[in-house]
Parts: structure tokens; C-alpha cells; sequence
């Protein structure tokens, strides 16, 4: 039994790894300041007797210095996370992003701790490349463009991390999330499957974004946990960075067409402009696909469940959640 901690362990994905964790047998201790996490969505273990739940925030040293002490392995999931809070508030996404990773990170060189740093797919910025490889380059657009300080921010997390596992042998793991989905995420922060759920079971129309072309893939949480904890056992994985998610693309058109199909096939789509949703100033990429050949290499394994059981999945949690209030 390892002792572990979960920063933002009552997020969507933070919440799926503790309990799995805790499934596991290991003792999780959970740091999250609920600024974006649910308490609700850890109901289910909260009173696991191997569950400690500290109520603070990243930022807080005080906080991070009590979560570190005694453990063994390090989940780093805490973040400003979605692109409508990044667009909305980018000092927060910055402040956030950085220097909690570093006050962890030499946390983590004192203890000892094995330490996995939940990135993501933003780090690519617009690279035109049809998929997208762990060695690609990092193409950002302008300052004046919001949206990019979320890439940015956990680009300088990623190097951070390297740096100290090159200086200081810091066992660390690098993993870029692509569009995590599944039940227990919320559409608040500009998640697109959750949103058009809700839409959809509101009764509609669903809005999609531009003209819908956007190209995503979406992997189920439960793969992309049991991805995060294959890495974290693997010690060919350690000082490597790996694309976690699914590479099975589908248009925001496509994605809205196939949940109307699960929940009323007469549901409208609506097409509204970028602009309207996140302002002016905001950049989209048309295209974000992974090549997960690395992560299946190393671990064996990829996120591999079919899209519709994804999209099954989530809508009759939703339906579930609706009917039980």
C-alpha cells in the first residue's frame, strides 16, 4: 500500500483517480480548495478510512507542505482549468498554473516522491500537424490572445518538471491529457460533451461553436486513470512525457448529431460565433488529434473504448443525476 496525494482530488479526474486509488488499496490524501472541484463528487469515499480530505488551496504553502508530509507518490490534477475560465480570468490561469508546481515539485525532491504532473493537449498551442507526438514543436499564438496562457502556463510545468528530474533525479511523469470525458464533469468551464448533454436534456438547441469543423477526440476517465497509474508504475516512463486520450477524431457537428441521436432525435443546432461565447480576442485550433503510440509502447495500453459507449455512458449518467433530484 503506497501513500498518495491528489492535488485537485475533488475535480472530475481527480475524483475518478482517488477513488481508484483507494480501490487499490492505498491511502489518498486529497488537497483541493473546491474553487472548481466538488465536494459531492468524492460521496462515494469520503468516509474511507484510508481518505483524508484537506480543505486548501495550492497557492497555500502552508497547505501543500502539511498534503506532502508522509506520502509516497504525488498526483499533481490541481489547475485553473477550461477555456472559459482561462479566457475569462488569465492571471489566475498563470498564478495557478506555475508556482504551485514548483513549491511541489522541491517539496517532492526533499521527500523523495515519485510525482506525476497532469498536463495537457493546450501545450501544442496551433501546431498544424494532423497528430500530434510528444517530440512535436509548441506553436502559440500572441500575448494579446488569452487562451494561450493555459498552454503556455503548463509548458513551463512541463519543463519545470524535467529540470528537476534531470538535476535532481525526481522520479517524474509527464501526462497530456486530451479531452477527458465521463460522468461526474460538469460544463461549466467550456467542457463540450457535458454542455451538450445538459442542452440536449434541457430540451435543446444545442450551440456549437463557429461552423462545427473543429476536430476533437474524447477518452473515457476510467482508461485515462488506469493510463495515469500504469505510468506511475512503469519506471520506463519515468522523465517521459505521454499523449493520454483517445485518437479517434470527430467534429463538434458530429459529437452535437450523435448525442441529439441519444436523447431527441428533433433537437436543434444552433450555430453561434466564437466571439459571442469568449469574447473578442479569443483563438481556437481547428484540429486536436494525439498519437498515443509512445503510451502504448510503454504501458501496453491506450484509452480504446468506442465513442458511442463513451456518449452512452455519459448521457445515462446525466439522465440518472437528473432523475434522482
Amino acid at each position: 500500500m503506497a501513500r498518495c496525494l491528489v492535488t485537485g482530488g475533488a475535480g472530475f479526474i481527480g475524483s475518478h483517480l482517488t477513488q481508484r486509488l483507494l480501490a487499490d488499496g492505498h491511502h489518498v490524501t486529497v488537497l483541493d480548495d473546491l474553487s472548481t472541484g466538488r465536494r459531492e463528487n468524492l460521496r462515494d469515499v469520503e468516509s474511507h478510512p484510508e481518505c483524508r480530505f484537506i480543505s486548501g488551496s495550492i497557492t497555500d504553502p502552508l497547505a501543500l507542505s502539511e498534503a506532502v508530509q508522509g506520502t509516497e507518490q504525488i498526483y499533481h490534477l490541481a489547475a485553473a482549468v477550461g477555456v472559459k475560465l482561462v479566457a475569462e480570468d488569465p492571471v489566475r490561469t498563470i498564478e495557478t498554473n506555475i508556482y504551485p508546481t514548483e513549491n511541489l515539485l522541491r517539496l517532492a525532491v526533499q521527500g523523495g516522491q515519485r510525482f506525476y504532473l497532469a498536463s495537457t493537449s493546450e501545450v501544442y498551442g496551433k501546431n498544424p500537424k494532423a497528430e500530434w507526438t510528444e517530440q512535436d514543436d509548441l506553436q502559440f499564438g500572441p500575448t494579446s490572445r488569452p487562451r494561450w496562457a493555459y498552454g503556455c502556463s503548463k509548458a513551463i510545468d512541463e519543463f519545470l518538471a524535467l529540470a528537476y528530474h534531470r538535476k535532481y533525479g525526481l522520479p517524474v511523469v509527464i501526462g497530456r491529457f486530451f479531452n477527458v470525458v465521463g460522468p461526474r464533469q460538469v460544463g461549466s468551464y467550456g467542457m463540450v460533451i457535458p454542455r451538450f448533454v445538459d442542452q440536449a436534456i434541457a430540451g435543446g438547441p444545442l450551440t456549437v461553436y463557429d461552423d462545427g469543423s473543429q476536430v476533437r477526440c474524447f477518452a473515457h476517465v476510467k482508461e485515462v486513470v488506469d493510463c495515469v497509474i500504469r505510468l506511475m508504475h512503469t519506471d520506463a516512463a519515468l522523465g517521459g512525457i505521454f499523449n493520454i486520450g483517445s485518437d479517434q477524431p470527430v467534429s463538434m457537428r458530429e459529437l452535437a448529431e450523435k448525442i441529439i441521436s441519444r436523447v431527441d432525435p428533433a433537437l436543434a443546432i444552433q450555430l453561434i460565433p466564437y466571439q459571442q461565447a469568449y469574447g473578442d480576442d479569443f483563438e481556437d485550433v481547428s484540429r486536436r488529434v494525439p498519437d498515443v503510440s509512445h503510451l502504448a509502447q510503454t504501458i501496453g495500453t491506450k484509452p480504446s473504448m468506442p465513442l458511442s459507449d463513451v456518449l452512452d455512458d455519459i448521457v445515462r449518467s446525466k439522465q440518472s443525476s437528473d432523475s434522482d433530484r
